[in-house]
């Protein structure tokens, strides 16, 4: 996996913008509301995306970086 991607659940709180950004790569939980790493593996070209969903997350609850 070229990136570890993590989701501060303490944060996140649901707005759904990295689902916006990245929708291959994120899904909210329904019973939380809370964003989620899709299983799967996060690659090299999806690294544009995930730019954009960490920037576009009002709550910066998104981190990630190179594996």
């Amino acid at each position: 996996m070229p990136y570890q991607v993590h989701i501060d659940e303490r944060v996140c709180n649901g707005h759904g913008n990295c689902i916006v950004a990245a929708p291959h790569l994120f899904d909210l939980d329904p019973e939380t509301n809370i964003a989620a790493v899709q299983s799967g593996r996060v690659t090299d070209d999806d690294g544009p995306a995930l730019v954009e969903a960490e920037a576009d997350c009002p709550a910066r609850a998104i981190s990630f970086r190179r594996t």
